[in-house]
């Protein structure tokens, strides 16, 4: 037997294929999106007027049943179609939660 396939002997191995990771799924916390108050909407809306492209900015955001934070310059934003791309991560303007300027570009 040559040397590689010797090697393969003591290769773990995954007896359930998925498991590990439907396991950290499972653990995952989910939380509901909370509806933002007038106050905060109307903060987050002028926030949003105040930004263009290739600013810096940090946004937490609502995905997949719980809240995520992005950190990066803005690539691209559409109002009409009511989104915003941070980097390579585009984000609908429904789903964020908070908004922060970190540099403006301008």
């Amino acid at each position: 037997m040559d040397r590689a396939d010797r090697a393969k002997q003591f290769m773990p191995f995954d007896a359930l294929k998925g498991f590990q990771e439907a396991l950290r799924e499972k653990e995952r916390v989910r939380v509901p999106k909370r509806s933002l108050s007038e106050e905060e909407r109307e903060e987050l809306d002028s926030r949003l007027s105040r930004i263009g492209k290739r600013d810096m900015v940090e946004a937490e955001y609502f995905q997949d049943g719980e809240y995520v934070s992005v950190k990066g310059m803005i690539s691209g934003i559409n109002r009409q179609e009511g989104w915003l791309r941070i980097v390579n991560t585009q984000i609908s303007l429904e789903n964020i939660a908070k908004l922060n300027l970190l540099q403006k570009q301008h």
